[in-house]
Parts: C-alpha cells; structure tokens; sequence
C-alpha cells in the first residue's frame, strides 16, 4: 500500500524559518548581562513557515 508523506511546509521568505530573533542594544544592565529585544517575523507572526495559496484563499471566502 502507498505511504503518503505529508506536504513539505513552506518557511517564511522573510525570515527563512528563524521567526524570532534577539537584538543586542549595546546597553549593560546592572549584573553584567546586555540588555537585549525579542523581535518576531511580521509577516509570519512569529511561526517561521506560511500557509499555501489553498487554505489562504479558504480563509479569505469565510470572512468575505
């Protein structure tokens, strides 16, 4: 019997998988450590992959 394999997931264009990232401020807090911001990808919203053109499109005719 044919195994199907599930559909291979499409990773962000912007942030190519890696949605969440630090960025150093160049500052240093009082114990030592540096003060940094937690930034997530705005397009994918922090999830590192986005939906197909298929449930996409789903999701535009239910709000419509």
């Amino acid at each position: 019997m044919a195994q199907h394999s599930p559909a291979p997931t499409r990773i962000c264009p912007d942030c190519d998988g890696f949605p969440t990232v630090a960025i150093d401020t160049g500052t240093l807090l009082d114990d030592g450590t540096r003060a940094t911001l937690q930034v997530t990808c705005r397009r994918c919203h922090g999830t590192g992959s986005t939906r197909t053109a298929a449930s996409a499109s789903v999701v535009q005719r239910e709000h419509a």
